[in-house]
């Protein structure tokens, strides 16, 4: 180092160009376009046996360091077959066992060609990834994010339950679009930003279920529009083989690939398969007292419908079982099913109840129960239902409990090589929830409501299953089902009477009404016990007659005891009725509907204003006849009602306001009107108060009332002996005395000048010496007395 640094103090001294030492030379960077020629030319030389990892496929470094990132290092089997094929841009039928890893066999093929295309957004669609259900596409739209992290391509989520508008606006910049089917043939016939001229690959994953009758004419319709020219990639554990399906899609010369058909299970080794015979009436108890036993399980559990998934969860949740209760079924807002998807994906412990719409293609992590309280649909659905546990090399365990009736789907699991084996059950660690669940019934009615749509949606459920051998509506035991849920009485199922009614007709019980025992009421026919003669041979010879006379419509004469010994009979009495003659009868068109005319809301506001019919308007009239104006709507003034009757556009702001003056004087005197009226019925009730209370006070004798009695002073002592005899002056000074405080005390309580109060004086004290004058000692002093009293 030291003579390296010597040489350059020279060479500064020198002034001579800096050189250095330790150099390296910079390696040249291929271009895209180079990149992509390498990889292309390696497709061909692919070889699904020589491939460990997924460096040895020719990718792209981004697509690698994203599957580095998420912890993918070693293709599956399905992933060995088909990426390399895919890659070639041959069409693929792929078939695996659940779990064994076809979301990353189509995506990455889907990256890499439109990578070597260098795809952007001018160039519009590129892929598209079609899957039956919601949840499903927004896992594999999340995987995609993370495996095509470090790509530029934009991806699209589309899938019902979201915001249609936001997808609008941007369908058009969507390299890749996953979606359900609804929503994809809504954009196709509303949207006009989508366009799929240049789609590049279409891939149906769980194709069997795409292609089938629910989803038929919403395939169809989507098909139609995609070119013809494109790469088709179908993926699914139950993969169809009908020719007629492969042909909707027109495939060329499709690859099959079926990884495990020559194996010895069509399920995973690692999944142990059991199954149990019980009741109807004991599925709920058994679902209980299995829950409470593995409390530290992830399971899910299947129902047939989403009635039996809300009361189930709901029911159970006021049970109470120990650990954390969801429910996922097709009826919820999608945000709250993709919030209780993330959650239980996230729960360590926790139970699961699910339609089928989370059978299929959902990664839900380590789940060690799968538990089937309703038979599945055929075996296809067994298979995928069975595949949310032991997935990816792990093992799990699942249940599947069957009625009586449905015994025969073992042999049906049997034969398409899935193992199964019969379980009892522990009497000992059976629970039965039942009192519980009617006392919770009992005090909440929106639960009982909803325990008896889900009574209703399984016999439905059952009714409508395709595999007549499997299912019977018949045979279930209704009544105790019902009672097993927590009701008290079952629920009708009227579907179930209607089907009965028409198996009878066809039966040819109908026939003779007459002698037909439904022709009576079922009540009538339990008490009066009547029965066909042609059935029964043995009749005693009283119930003939009594069967006789109850079928003959005609009124029959009997004795007073009758009506009490046969109160079921049926009577009537004819009555003379003029029937119509033919020529009537065939005017009339007896249950022909006469076909009239839709009137629209234009033709009857039409018919209205022709007949200059004011709507909402009430008129009033007087004892005379005459139109009384009522209320503020109508217009009082003369004015006012010219001004109404031009037909001018616009507003006269001069003329409205005089318009305005004339009304508010007519308004003006209303109110007046209305303030007297209010006054005097006021005083009307003051008066018809006080009259009332006059009658009310107690009366005497001679019709006066009690209270104007003068009172009876003779228990009082003589005046005279206590204060001594007075002279006549003093006994008018005392009266005047008297009656001037009386009259101070009578006097209202308003302010009067001295002037009035003093001649008032004077007035009364000369009326006073007026009367007293003529009066005699006695008289004065009881006059005193009187007014002192008063």
């Amino acid at each position: 180092m030291s003579e390296q640094l010597k040489m350059k103090k020279a060479t500064k001294g020198k002034g001579k160009a800096k050189t250095k030492v330790f150099g390296k030379k910079k390696k040249e960077k291929d271009s895209e376009a180079v990149i992509i020629d390498k990889l292309q030319a390696k497709y061909d030389s692919i070889d699904p046996s020589q491939i460990t990892k997924f460096g040895d496929f020719p990718l792209t470094s981004a697509t690698l360091k994203g599957l580095r990132e998420c912890g993918y290092h070693k293709p599956t089997q399905i992933q060995k077959e088909t990426i390399g094929l895919a890659l070639q841009g041959k069409d693929i039928l792929g078939a695996a066992q659940t779990g064994s890893g076809k979301t990353l066999a189509f995506l990455i093929p889907i990256v890499e060609k439109l990578y070597c295309k260098q795809w952007t957004k001018l160039d519009g669609l590129g892929a598209l990834v079609i899957t039956p259900t919601r949840e499903l596409a927004y896992q594999i739209f999340e995987t995609l994010r993370k495996v095509g992290e470090h790509h530029d391509f934009s991806a699209g989520l589309i899938i019902g339950g979201k915001d249609l508008k936001f997808e609008r606006n941007r369908m058009d910049n969507c390299n890749i679009i996953i979606c359900t089917p609804g929503r994809l043939l809504q954009h196709m016939d509303e949207n006009p930003l989508f366009d799929c001229v240049n789609l590049q690959i279409l891939v149906l994953d769980e194709a069997d279920r795409c292609l089938d009758m629910g989803f038929e004419h919403t395939m169809n319709a989507i098909i139609a529009n995609l070119p013809l020219k494109r790469q088709t990639l179908l993926f699914s554990a139950t993969q169809t083989k009908s020719i007629k399906d492969l042909a909707r899609l027109s495939l060329k010369d499709p690859c099959y690939i079926s990884v495990h058909e020559h194996s010895e299970f069509s399920t995973p080794k690692e999944l142990s398969q059991s199954y149990m015979v019980c009741e109807l009436h004991d599925k709920v108890s058994v679902l209980w007292s299995f829950i409470r036993n593995h409390i530290k399980n992830k399971i899910i559990v299947f129902l047939s419908s989403c009635k039996q998934v809300k009361y189930i969860y709901e029911i159970f949740c006021k049970l109470r079982p120990g650990l954390s209760l969801l429910a996922l079924y097709g009826t919820l807002h999608q945000l709250r099913r993709m919030d209780i998807y993330e959650t239980f994906c996230r729960k360590q412990c926790a139970v699961l109840f699910a339609t089928d719409i989370a059978a299929r293609g959902l990664d839900f992590p380590e789940v060690h129960w799968v538990v089937q309280v309703d038979c599945p649909e055929d075996t296809a659905t067994y298979i995928h239902r069975v595949g949310r546990t032991a997935r990816y090399h792990r093992g799990g365990e699942s249940l599947l409990m069957l009625l009586p009736s449905e015994i025969k789907m073992v042999d049906k699991l049997k034969e398409k090589k899935i193992p199964i084996e019969k379980i009892d059950i522990n009497p000992l660690k059976l629970n039965n929830p039942v009192r519980k669940m009617e006392a919770f019934l009992a005090k909440d009615p929106t639960l009982k409501d909803t325990a008896q749509r889900a009574f209703v949606s399984y016999a439905k459920a059952v009714f409508l299953m395709k595999d007549k051998e499997v299912f019977d509506v018949q045979s279930l035991d209704t009544d105790s089902f019902a009672k097993s849920l927590g009701l008290a009485i079952p629920p009708r199922i009227r579907f179930l009477q209607r089907l009965n009614a028409k198996t009878e007709k066809k039966e040819g019980k109908f026939n003779n009404p007459m002698n037909s025992k439904s022709y009576f009421d079922k009540e009538d026919d339990a008490a009066g016990h009547f029965r066909n003669e042609s059935e029964d041979s043995g009749v005693e010879e009283e119930e003939k007659t009594k069967l006789k006379i109850a079928s003959i419509p005609f009124d029959v004469p009997q004795g007073d005891d009758s009506d009490e010994d046969d109160i079921l009979k049926v009577k009537r009495k004819d009555h003379d009725i003029e029937l119509p003659t033919e020529e009537e009868i065939a005017d009339m068109s007896l249950g022909r509907s006469r076909t009239k005319k839709p009137v629209t809301k234009a033709a009857v506001a039409k018919k209205i204003l022709r007949k200059k019919i004011v709507p909402n308007k009430k008129i009033l009239f007087d004892d005379e006849g005459d139109a009384t104006i009522v209320g503020t709507k109508e217009k009082k003034s003369e004015l006012a009602r010219e001004y109404e009757r031009e037909d001018e556009a616009g507003i006269n702001i001069e003329k409205a306001r005089m318009v305005l003056r004339e009304e508010d004087k007519f308004d003006k005197q209303l109110f007046k009107q209305k303030v007297k009226d209010k006054h005097r019925e006021e005083k009307r009730k003051r008066k018809e108060k006080k009259k009332k209370e006059e009658e009310e006070e107690p009366k005497d004798e001679f019709g006066e009332n009690e209270s104007e009695e003068e009172p009876d002073l003779s228990w009082l002592p003589d005046p005279d002996k206590i204060y001594g005899r007075k002279t006549e002056e003093e006994v008018e000074t005392l009266a005047e005395e008297v009656q001037g405080r009386s009259q101070q005390a009578k006097l209202p309580k308003k302010r009067k000048t001295e002037d009035s109060f003093s001649s008032q004086i004077t007035a009364k004290k000369n009326k006073i010496k007026k009367v007293s004058s003529t009066l005699n000692v006695n008289e004065a002093e009881q006059l005193a007395m009187m007014l002192l009293n008063k």
